[in-house]
């Protein structure tokens, strides 16, 4: 394509630039020399990741001799310093988590080492066992591997099997966002205490962004044509859209502009709403002991329309800087934090249900995780297997991903048309005015990659 190096440079620049915002974080612990000693992690500090820091010394440590020096930060904050260092290629950290969106971008800008010589050489890794959808999601362009996940989950539907008994309600094995729809008027007119449905609506290309895309796509829509031009105009994109902003505000929970994931999450647990589009993550603690509502969630596949199914996929994974020169530590370590081994440690130490699922077949053939997970396991297993990163929707699209447009500029693009829909949700401009806006934006990206 056109232009494809100065949009490199131009990423790389940003990347560096967002880095040099931040202020001295928790220190990396000494340097990447190769020292046969020990190497650097940066990570995000959600609570799989925790798990894994505090497992680490008595375990890898103990069994390898290598020291893991974890630098460990909020989201927002460690993918900044990841691009940051990545970008640079300073050589500060040996490995880092990167998502599925970050992986292909980051090989084609040659900041990663490809993993297959490293896969090839151990053989107690198991690749095969890696769910496909997950591997395809971690190769570069090149149809090399760059990344190894830690965690995967897709998204799908959480719904009160109580509340729909009691209503008289039968929610399909498989069902489509207008019965969702009908779902939802039927719980807001029969329940005074309770929401039909709870849906993001908080601005981000990570938040609302997420399930509003998934909806776009089963609706036959796409952000760009297989020729880059922007579509958020298209009579698909502005129905999937109206469809979700009317559903979410005719139904859904109060503030739904400023509600994200963790905020649906805390109206599922407090029985506020009756359903709940998200992440398969979400069941965990809806499930968890002393969750309210243990018990009462039946799970089904994401809502459909015109495909077959629309659940995203999305994994933080293991990435090694292109730079470093620790690279033998560096993969014991991924391979260890990525293994079907650690898994059935973090089981048999803190219970199965905290296990860092979504990634491994074996998980889901295990006798201890169905037990922990009967609710959810299955429909998560296949909601993953079904995702298709390279064909999400109706149409042929220019570049890979399910819930976001796998092109660096989606970042910031993606968080801008955000804004103008979650305003829509608030009120404040019609969704005609907010794809508008919205389409301005995405012209100007598109443009740069047409010849």
């Amino acid at each position: 394509m056109r232009s494809q190096s100065r949009r490199n440079r131009a990423a790389i620049a940003t990347a560096l630039a967002g880095g040099m915002l931040l202020t001295a974080c928790a220190g990396a612990g000494g340097s990447s020399g190769g020292d046969g000693e020990s190497v650097n992690v940066l990570m995000v500090n959600n609570p799989q990741m925790v798990e894994l820091q505090r497992l680490t010394a008595d375990n890898f440590t103990a069994e390898t001799g290598i020291e893991v020096n974890f630098t460990v930060l909020p989201e927002n904050d460690v993918r900044d310093k990841i691009s940051q260092d990545f970008a640079s290629q300073s050589a500060q950290y040996d490995v880092a988590t990167i998502s599925n969106y970050e992986t292909p971008i980051y090989a084609r800008n040659g900041w990663l080492h490809e993993l297959d010589p490293f896969l090839a050489d151990d053989a107690d890794y198991n690749e095969e066992d890696i769910l496909e959808p997950m591997r395809l999601s971690l190769t570069g362009e090149d149809g090399k591997t760059y990344a190894q996940p830690f965690y995967g989950e897709s998204s799908f539907l959480m719904y009160r099997k109580d509340i729909f008994e009691e209503l008289g309600l039968e929610m399909p094995e498989q069902p489509t966002w207008d019965e969702v729809a009908e779902f939802a008027a039927t719980v807001d007119e029969e329940r005074s205490d309770m929401k039909g449905i709870c849906l993001r609506g908080l601005p981000g290309w990570g938040e609302l962004v997420a399930p509003l895309t998934t909806v776009v796509n089963t609706f036959g829509g796409t952000w760009f044509d297989e020729d880059w031009n922007a579509q958020l105009t298209a009579p698909e994109f502005v129905e999937a859209t109206e469809f979700y902003v009317n559903l979410v505000r005719d139904h859904g929970q109060s503030g739904a502009a400023q509600s994200g994931y963790a905020e649906c999450l805390n109206n599922m647990t407090q029985g506020n709403t009756a359903m709940w589009y998200d992440a398969t993550a979400g069941a965990g603690s809806l499930e968890a002991d002393g969750s309210p509502v243990q018990g009462d969630i039946g799970y089904v596949p994401a809502p459909v329309k015109e495909t077959e199914s629309s659940g995203w996929l999305y994994t933080w994974a293991w990435g090694m800087q292109k730079a470093s020169e620790n690279t033998d530590n560096a993969w014991k370590f991924i391979s260890w934090a990525s293994s079907q081994g650690y898994e059935e440690l973090v089981g048999e130490t803190s219970g199965w249900s905290n296990v860092p699922a979504g990634k491994r077949a074996s998980t889901y053939e295990n006798a201890d995780y169905q037990a922990d997970a009967e609710a959810f396991y299955d429909v998560t297993f296949r909601a993953i297997s079904e995702a298709k990163p390279d064909d999400p929707g109706v149409q042929p699209r220019p570049a890979a991903g399910i819930q976001f447009v796998g092109i660096p500029e989606f970042t910031d693009l993606g968080t801008r048309v955000s804004r103008e829909i979650s305003a829509a949700i608030a009120g404040q401009q019609s969704v005609e005015e907010a794809l508008e806006k919205a389409q301005a934006a995405a012209e100007r990206v598109g443009e740069g990659y047409q010849d």
